[in-house]
């Protein structure tokens, strides 16, 4: 057994059982152990953030790390942008990543780079194997990084002698995901505040818009009058007919500044105090009023089910009734143009019980959060490092996760080129993903954008930075191209119908909706 079959039985035997690969020369003996060694799914991705991207849509749907497979430096420098978006989801990654052998660095050859540094501000662990009888180990200790609650990106670095040469036994041990408890003067602090009944926001964010959480904190905040809110984005929230609801707050700084300007306390749970995503002109960084009082009941890695159980506990709310669940309404079949609220009520009629939504539909789908809510029961991931070509390669993790669940994406056309080989994956593996493709032929958000930070009028330059026609993108052509079945809508009626007819049968289907 050579070191890189010792590092993918470790993996197995630890139930790190999916790899999404992008592979070259180096790391062809782990390539060709995962013929030799049983349990382990591959999924080959055409670009390394497609890769990276599944990763993190794979842990926020399964709960557990899966592993990548990427070729040196640039391999890894093609990854970071969705490593990066899985870093601030808290999504736990192993990656493997190649080198060449020890003694064919000091030769300076053509792929040589300082593979450390490229992953250190992507990850939270790095380490690479010095020796092939270390492989075993250091995997293992790779593994338990990345299940360290709320989860961990490390990135093991595999020369390529550690990899071909003599491995040692597969390393086996229990990993632990417990949370740090939070204390009681925290819950005591925060059962004082809800219990003056003031105007009390509770701010959720993390493993706190789940669906178990969820129905404590809407009690207590029925029995306290507290309202309920998330941030802006989150990694994996629980919604639809049945559950508590929290409100996103905005996107925009006007629109967040007055949404939040009479709250006296913010109580956090899993979340941060919140912020505006950009710096503006004349516009506040923090979003909350300046003499509201932030109190934190516990951070996104500490315990926050045992928090909130806790505080329930103390404040009496268990049997209080909880006004926070969203009931059913009657919605009418939209038709007519296409709009932003159209789309919502096309949704909210049409998304399947237990689904999984992905979004990255940027600036269409500001108006989703509010008119999807009586949706049937579903799951929604939001961007979160607000780098874009997330949502595709997140699909292809989510149905990596769970194929038994069909999964909608919610996709600006923008963001979808940074990583449209997505689609050849989800064709390749014949997954169940449903895309909407919004086609507005624009960097929209930067139309918008580039006026909040009063950069003036654009002229003929900047109007051609911000557009995406000459030539306009032709996605049903792509989607095509890369083996998935895709048709184009222009109005409601259309948008409604084809959904439905898709949805109906298995495997990736592409919609390009166009907004112009």
């Amino acid at each position: 057994m050579n070191g890189a079959e010792s590092l993918v039985r470790t993996l197995i035997a630890n139930d790190v059982d999916v790899c999404f690969t992008n592979p070259g020369t180096s790391e062809m003996h782990f390539v060709a152990a995962l013929d030799k060694v049983d349990g382990m799914r591959c999924i080959l991705g055409l670009f390394e953030g497609v890769v990276t991207g599944a990763a993190d849509g794979y842990y926020r749907m399964a709960d557990k790390p899966a592993s990548t497979l990427l070729h040196l430096g640039p391999g890894l420098g093609n990854g970071l942008a969705n490593l990066h978006n899985a870093k601030k989801a808290n999504s736990g990654i192993v990656n493997i990543v190649g080198e060449h052998a020890g003694y064919h660095i000091k030769c300076d050859a053509p792929l040589t780079s300082d593979i450390q540094g490229v992953a250190k501000p992507m990850s939270h662990w790095v380490k690479t194997s010095v020796s092939s009888l270390d492989v075993a180990k250091d995997g293992l200790e790779a593994i338990k990084i990345a299940n360290t609650p709320p989860g961990k990106i490390a990135t093991l670095i595999l020369p390529a002698d550690t990899a071909w040469g003599v491995g040692a036994d597969v390393q086996k041990q229990s990993v632990t995901t417990d949370r740090i408890k939070v204390s009681n003067s925290k819950v005591h602090t925060v059962a004082n505040i809800l219990a003056k009944k003031e105007s009390t926001l509770i701010l959720l964010g993390g493993i706190a818009v789940r669906e178990n959480i969820l129905e404590i904190v809407g009690r207590i905040a029925s029995q306290h009058d507290a309202t309920i809110f998330s941030e802006n984005n989150n990694p994996r929230i629980q919604r639809g007919l049945g559950r508590v609801r929290a409100r996103q707050i905005p996107y925009v700084v006007d629109n967040a500044l007055e949404l939040l300007k009479n709250f006296k306390n913010i109580i956090l749970i899993g979340a941060k105090p919140p912020v505006a995503f950009f710096a503006y002109p004349n516009k506040p960084s923090y979003l909350a009023p300046e003499n509201c009082n932030i109190v934190q009941l516990a951070a996104v890695d500490e315990c926050i089910l045992d928090a909130v159980l806790s505080l329930e506990d103390i404040l009496g709310s268990k049997h209080t009734i909880n006004k926070h669940i969203v009931t059913a309404l009657e919605i009418q079949k939209p038709f007519g143009n296409i709009t932003d609220v159209g789309i919502a009520q096309v949704l909210s009629l049409l998304i399947p019980e237990n689904s999984i939504v992905v979004d990255e539909s940027i600036t269409v789908g500001r108006a989703f959060d509010l008119n999807t809510m009586h949706a049937n029961q579903h799951d929604w991931l939001n961007i979160m490092g607000g780098s874009i070509g997330f949502g595709l390669p997140c699909a292809v993790g989510a149905a990596t996760a769970c194929p038994d669940r069909p999964v909608l994406v919610l996709q600006g056309d923008g963001s979808a080129m940074y990583t449209l080989q997505s689609l050849w994956t989800m064709a390749r593996e014949n997954l169940n993903v449903k895309i909407l493709l919004f086609s507005n032929q624009a960097y929209k958000i930067l139309q918008g954008e580039f006026n909040n930070v009063g950069a003036g009028t654009p002229g003929l330059k900047a109007e051609n930075m911000l557009s995406l026609k000459k030539p306009s993108l032709d996605w049903v052509s792509l989607a095509k191209g890369h083996g998935v079945m895709a048709t184009k809508v222009e109005n409601l009626t259309q948008l409604f119908d084809t959904l439905k007819g898709v949805l109906a049968h298995n495997g990736p289907d592409l919609i390009e909706v166009c907004l112009t």
